[in-house]
């Protein structure tokens, strides 16, 4: 089976400063991310999910779900998450120009009007420096990660996708799962796991 690295290196951390990547804690505090949602009956499962560890996390969100799920959109911002925006239409930023994929993100923020934050995460993690520099000069806080499940990949199993979390997590760490049909096997696999596993070390969850 291939290894996927699921650790981001503190080299690549180290080239781009100005993103987060994790975030500095004084406690045992663990910062879920969900990308690609609101999808229907899995943004709900994992909102359940949480709510049974009183986990808060982070959803970066499709502008285009939102405006397809309005009524699951908003049950994600009244459990108490923090909203992040994740473009309109899942732009991938090497193949965009600058101009078209900041507005394509200013479109997003648009619908989400409930959070204040301007967290933004590129789809597939991938954005040009002229595009960063926009959306920071705009207001926008630019959240990586350090840990990746590979929730998505076909080729990863649900053992392996919890594996790559559980070995790889510390306090701080910000953690990539997708609440999305194709991830939807290996996150509904681990996440409750996940949840329980460092529940019981005496960890929380967050939101950013």
């Amino acid at each position: 089976m291939p290894v996927f690295p699921a650790k981001t290196p503190k080299l690549i951390q180290r080239l781009f400063p100005k993103y987060i990547w994790k975030k500095a804690s004084l406690t045992k505090t663990i910062y879920l991310t969900f990308d690609d949602g609101p999808t229907p009956k899995i943004t709900q499962w994992t909102l359940d999910t949480l709510k049974k560890y009183n986990a808060k996390a982070t959803f970066f969100c499709i502008g285009d779900n939102i405006k397809k799920y309005p009524e699951l959109f908003k049950s994600v911002y009244n459990d108490g998450h923090t909203i992040g925006n994740h473009t309109f239409n899942h732009l991938k930023g090497w193949r965009t120009d600058t101009n078209s994929y900041v507005k394509n993100t200013e479109k997003t923020q648009q619908l989400i009007t409930s959070n204040s934050k301007q967290l933004f995460r590129p789809p597939f993690g991938k954005i040009k420096r002229k595009q960063a520099k926009q959306l920071i000069k705009r207001g926008y806080k630019i959240v990586m990660w350090s840990v990746i499940s590979y929730d998505w990949e076909v080729k990863v199993t649900p053992e392996q996708c919890l594996e790559n979390v559980i070995k790889n997590s510390v306090s701080g760490s910000i953690i990539v799962f997708h609440d999305s049909i194709k991830a939807s096997k290996n996150m509904q696999y681990a996440l409750p796991k996940v949840l329980e596993h460092f529940s019981s070390k005496g960890y929380q969850f967050k939101a950013l």
